[in-house]
């Protein structure tokens, strides 16, 4: 009988054997169920941060079990040489909350970012064999991230994500966030596509605006270059809407899914009008795990759940009373100076790197989990299962941190169990 999992003895093997490529907290998770997660003492966590936006349906929840459960006893790989049943129709779901037309499927969102550059090159020379003038360059925005491998990497505009590596891929072109004068003076013929975040994730919980987004869209309409929106941790009901791109009415050539998308089965997506899918043909792009039977019928499953339960609206719900809560915080504590975000993708932007590390460690210590990006904002992306009792837990632990900071002392606030 293998003996219980111990932090201690994980910790040392994992330093032993691994890359050194993340710095863990030092708490070891065992199971979970709906907001919370439980560690190998029995204390349970509110989380507001679902892995990173991947969660979405929270912990074991049934459908997600189920489905689980159901697919691993019949079939889960076949490779893309071979139909299996759930590809159309797990395509059939994402077109139809789109709007657009076809799919690709990968395992991250790296992977459909990859997908999504290597469709705009080839959506170019396709354009330039039929006589039309367009290049290569790609526009992407300041403090932008798309992921970890070498494309994704050089349209990501952080230089700690890129320095290492270089030089990256060439060809890219960074536009300040929001600055449409910007945009059009760096936008030209020699441009295949524009990259978007249409709320930035990782720079900070940024939204574009109204007037960015349709600049972009008549930019890239006036020469054949695709419109990318990157909605790896925006998209899938995140905000509210199915994707970011919806709230502005404007539709993108390409979007990327993967997080909440298979709730943690990895899972990735790239869609695309059909106008541009004719670029692609057989043998030039491809995967060997991506839509597999397993992560097909799990997506299936989220997606069915999110419409029977109406998550959207409670999405929308839920999502404006935080805001609200997060905004009448603010008035009561200086240090925030902005909050920023859509449905249950929440930003606090905090006046000092140093407070921001020390109040997301210290809601930590009182069992709830959120996390900076961008050095000072408080990022809060909670599963969409989230109940208003659960923002008022988290309320409330702010504002004896802040308080407790503001007044120079030790927050001492009680453990919260959500």
């Amino acid at each position: 009988m293998n003996a219980a999992p111990n932090l201690q003895s994980i910790q040392a093997a994992e330093k032993k054997l691994l890359l050194n490529t993340y710095e863990r907290n030092p708490i070891l998770f065992v199971s979970g169920e709906g907001v919370h997660l439980r560690d190998e003492n029995g204390n349970d966590y509110l989380d507001l941060l679902s892995g990173i936006g991947v969660c979405g349906l929270g912990y074991a929840h049934p459908a997600v079990t189920e489905a689980i459960a159901d697919q691993s006893k019949r079939l889960l790989h076949t490779s893309n040489l071979f139909f299996h049943e759930h590809t159309a129709e797990l395509a059939l779901r994402l077109t139809e909350i789109s709007g657009l037309g076809r799919v690709f499927f990968t395992n991250s969102g790296t992977e459909a970012w990859e997908a999504a550059l290597k469709l705009s090159r080839a959506n170019a020379g396709r354009l330039r064999a039929q006589g039309r003038t367009i290049g290569t360059k790609f526009l992407a925005l300041d403090h932008s991230f798309h992921g970890r491998t070498m494309g994704s990497v050089a349209t990501t505009a952080k230089d700690k994500y890129r320095e290492p590596f270089m030089p990256v891929m060439p060809g890219v072109d960074f536009v300040r966030f929001n600055d449409v004068a910007d945009l059009r003076a760096k936008f030209s013929s020699e441009v295949c596509a524009i990259c978007i975040e249409p709320i930035q994730g990782e720079g900070g919980i940024h939204p574009v605006t109204q007037e960015f987004f349709a600049a972009a869209r008549a930019l890239c309409d006036s020469t054949g270059a695709l419109l990318i929106a990157d909605e790896i941790q925006s998209g899938m009901g995140r905000t509210g809407k199915w994707f970011a791109y919806q709230h502005y009415g404007i539709l993108p050539d390409v979007t990327t899914l993967a997080k909440p998308i298979a709730n943690g089965i990895p899972m990735g997506a790239m869609l695309c009008t059909n106008a541009a899918a004719e670029a692609i043909t057989p043998g030039m792009h491809g995967t060997t795990f991506g839509g597999n039977p397993l992560a097909c019928a799990v997506a299936i499953a989220v997606i069915d759940t999110i419409k029977r339960d109406n998550l959207l609206a409670h999405i929308n719900e839920t999502g404006a009373y935080f805001h609200d809560q997060l905004t009448q915080l603010a008035k009561r504590h200086d240090c925030i100076t902005e909050v920023r975000g859509k449905g249950l993708m929440l930003g606090l932007e905090i006046n000092s790197a140093d407070l921001a590390q020390r109040v997301a460690a210290q809601m930590m210590e009182r069992r709830i989990i959120i996390n900076r990006t961008s050095d000072t904002v408080l990022r809060l992306l909670p599963p969409f299962l989230l109940e208003r009792q659960h923002v008022d837990t988290a309320i409330k632990a702010f504002d004896e941190i802040f308080t407790a900071a503001l007044a120079g002392a030790a927050p001492a606030g009680e453990k919260s169990h959500g």
